[in-house]
């Protein structure tokens, strides 16, 4: 059987605290047909000089240096220079674990329409791992369905399949910067089978120059655009302006319009007799959770606390949540306080979940 080869493509922007290891989990796949498409975007750290030290151990590294164009520019160019039949996607500041393309490899081969897929993935914090847990929806998902309310997998764990997705999809559209990857998994999802594997396949790491992190405001806003084209396409929402509006600013009336606009979109999976499909109940509590996190980030309790008490949706946040913010809605002396202690306790569970990142075999010698 012929072994396929891999195009793995890597952009590259001022990477160079993390790039190293990210190159290192690339080059030690136990699949070894690779191409790696580094894309040096205009760097002014020493990603470029990390980037030639390993080129010059190992030949399957194809580097090209240039001006700053910009990711999804970058993302682009990768995939006209991509020779293998699967593309598979890595960020700088990731860490693939060693059978990550060869799992996905053998889940194309045994479902050779599959167009993508993605893999779960760990949390490095640090010096720590948060091991991912399986989401249990992912196995008899639609696809189709969940893209419609939020971006169904963790960019850099993505495998293309060039067999199935034709030439012209398999692009990135510069109007939807931050959420390029919603609106290109949207787009595949729509029209061809989609997979997950379950199990953490990638290190995702967690720190503040990340992308999610610099720029999360325009990132929402684009992800609000796309997720009202995909309910608007299907009939599913009657003010799609009320999305675009709270990603702008979040006042007290566009929080009305937007809880409004969550309890319309509900109404209309109900008449359709769409909430039997766990797929639509999936899609649209983790849409909830996305606003109400944007809302929840402006430090505002009352905001909050009308969003939750329009929604009728005080059930699905944590207690501690639900207490905290009702003492701050009606003593807003506190707010600071509650947040503050939140947070505190947030972190302090999340080293309790978590293990020494030496402890996780696919990273000793990488983290």
């Amino acid at each position: 059987m012929t072994v396929p080869l891999v195009s793995v493509l890597l952009p590259v922007y001022n990477g160079e605290p993390y790039l190293a290891a990210a190159v290192e989990s690339i080059l030690r796949q136990d699949h070894k047909r690779l191409e790696v498409i580094a894309i040096d975007d205009g760097s002014t750290d020493r990603s470029l000089d990390i980037l030639r030290r390993h080129q010059a151990a190992d030949d399957r590294l194809r580097i090209i240096s240039r001006e700053n164009r910009g990711l999804i520019a970058t993302l682009n160019e990768g995939m006209t220079m991509a020779k293998g039949d699967f593309i598979a996607r890595m960020d700088a500041d990731d860490i693939a674990y060693p059978e990550r393309f060869s799992r996905q490899i053998a889940l194309f081969r045994e479902r050779p329409a599959l167009a993508i897929s993605g893999t779960g993935v760990d949390r490095l914090i640090g010096n720590r791992v948060v091991r991912g847990t399986p989401n249990p929806i992912h196995q008899s998902a639609d696809w189709g369905v969940l893209s419609m309310f939020y971006t169904v997998f963790m960019h850099s764990t993505v495998m293309y399949n060039r067999n199935v997705i034709p030439a012209g999809m398999l692009t990135y559209d510069a109007s939807y910067v931050h959420a390029e990857d919603f609106d290109l998994f949207r787009r595949i999802t729509r029209e061809f089978p989609a997979a997950m594997i379950d199990d953490s396949l990638v290190a995702y790491r967690v720190h503040d120059e990340s992308v999610t992190n610099k720029h999360k405001r325009p990132m929402r806003r684009t992800h609000l655009a796309i997720a009202a084209e995909n309910l608007q396409r299907e009939g599913l929402i009657d003010d799609p302006h009320a999305l675009h509006d709270i990603g702008a600013a979040v006042t007290h009336d566009t929080v009305a319009r937007a809880a409004d606009c969550l309890l319309s979109i509900e109404g209309r999976i109900a008449a359709r007799d769409l909430q039997a499909s766990a797929s639509h109940q999936e899609g649209l509590m983790c849409f909830f959770y996305f606003l109400y996190q944007l809302i929840a980030d402006e430090k505002q309790p009352a905001l909050t606390h009308q969003f939750l008490t329009q929604t009728a949706k005080w059930h699905t946040i944590r207690r501690r949540e639900r207490y905290g913010l009702r003492a701050a809605t009606y003593a807003p002396w506190c707010s600071r306080l509650w947040s503050d202690a939140s947070l505190r306790l947030d972190a302090l569970a999340r080293y309790r979940q978590s293990v020494p990142a030496s402890s996780v075999l696919p990273l000793q010698g990488l983290a």
